[in-house]
């Protein structure tokens, strides 16, 4: 089930900056990324929304975010904390602006946690609020398609797409036939990607 993200509204009324973000899924290469602009304001379950849209996950799995010391998930997933590792909140309750303060910043997010798909999430810039699209996510740019869901992770999308390519591959008509459809590693498109957001 894909999420779509509402508008964000900021309660008193004031202008929020926007956040220019890139974010890269990590072990890429080429690197899969998408640059997205978000209110500043946005918390991390409506951030979790956009990046599902704008990568093309189809929110089938667990998230949270890392950063610093914290974790932060979907309170519904009842993720369990471990000793030595970070403490696990609400991601509702913290807006994004909360944890990127400034320029190159990062966070981590991570989805399925069995393929461990993780996505570095960097401020690239913060600039005025725009009247014209209050509360609204957009994409301005990215590279490549999203790997499929289920497919083992990073290695395992790597170990697809070689065998995808070379019809001589022992594992190529199954590979094909286990995802039944056309797969174009290159294909990415802003608009397709807007449209989803909007």
């Amino acid at each position: 089930m894909i999420m779509q993200p509402n508008r964000v509204t900021n309660r008193v009324g004031k202008p929020t900056p926007i956040y220019q973000l890139k974010v890269l899924l990590n072990g890429s290469q080429p690197p899969i990324w998408r640059r997205l602009q978000i209110p500043a304001a946005a918390n991390l379950g409506w951030l979790h929304a956009v990046l599902q849209v704008a990568i093309g996950w189809t929110n089938s799995h667990l998230h949270d975010f890392i950063c610093g010391e914290h974790s932060y998930a979907d309170p519904r997933a009842e993720l369990q904390e471990y000793e030595g590792d970070p403490s696990v909140l609400d991601e509702t309750k913290f807006k994004v602006a909360d944890l990127l303060h400034d320029i190159h910043e990062r966070l981590v997010y991570k989805y399925d946690f069995g393929d461990s798909w993780e996505h570095v999430v960097i401020l690239e810039a913060i600039l005025p609020s725009d009247a014209s699209k209050p509360g609204s996510a957009v994409c301005l740019a990215g590279s490549r398609a999203c790997p499929p869901e289920d497919c083992g992770g990073i290695w395992g999308y790597m170990e697809l797409l070689k065998a995808l390519k070379n019809k001589k591959h022992p594992e190529h008509r199954r590979r094909q036939e286990w995802l039944g459809r056309p797969f174009d590693p290159e294909s990415f498109g802003v608009a397709k990607v807007n449209k989803a957001l909007q």
